[in-house]
């Protein structure tokens, strides 16, 4: 089973328009296209029902008191924990690619919606939904992808790892408003293979990638 992409190759950068953010030099960050990268899938195993697609980094902050606070940095050295930016269930595996912008072309305020999305899929909320639960103009569901956008202060380069799981089942054992942690309890004994694409990204200009 293989995972590829025209948008990034294997642990190459994810380009600024399948970003959230691209970095700026007066203001650190600007917003960005947020398009959602073009991925393709072969390989597949037999018995294969529908696809589940997850979209983590997994090299975020363990503690926000220096994210993207002036004078300080984000230390390496800081424990990193998940933070999940697409969740996409239902897809059939007849299909063969998801085109570059098909399920996200332009950031949402409060979030895209959901969990309906194209091709008949499903797609689960995205950890934006808490990480701007407290800001009055962004709060809401985020619905779906929605790119790379690290601290501006932290020193590490992130990584954006795309997983592509083969399922023996139809439909996938989630429902409503479902998260990552979630949708990982619910495939198990359901996974006949799965295949990895890892993109990187840094909104810190001293970080080189």
């Amino acid at each position: 089973m293989k995972l590829t992409s025209t948008s990034f190759k294997d642990m190459g950068a994810i380009p600024g328009r399948c970003a959230f953010a691209v970095p700026d030099a007066q203001s650190h960050i600007r917003l960005s296209d947020n398009r959602n990268p073009q991925l393709a899938w072969g390989g597949l195993p037999a018995g294969t029902r529908s696809l589940a697609l997850v979209c983590h980094d997994c090299d975020v902050p363990s503690r926000a008191d220096d994210v993207n606070q002036e004078g300080r940095v984000i230390p390496a050295s800081l424990p990193r924990v998940d933070f999940y930016h697409w969740l996409l269930v239902d897809l059939k595996p007849f299909d063969g690619t998801i085109a570059e912008g098909e399920y996200s072309n332009g950031i949402t305020a409060r979030g895209k919606p959901g969990p309906q999305a194209p091709r008949s899929a499903r797609q689960g909320l995205n950890d934006y939904t808490g990480w701007f639960a407290g800001d009055k103009d962004m709060a809401g569901s985020y619905f779906g992808y929605d790119g790379p956008c690290p601290p501006w202060n932290d020193t590490i380069l992130h990584h954006y790892v795309f997983t592509l799981y083969a399922l023996d089942v139809e439909k996938c054992p989630v429902s409503g408003d479902f998260r990552g942690a979630e949708l990982l309890r619910a495939i198990e004994g359901h996974v006949l293979d799965s295949a990895r694409l890892t993109g990187v990204y840094a909104l810190n200009l001293a970080v080189k990638f």
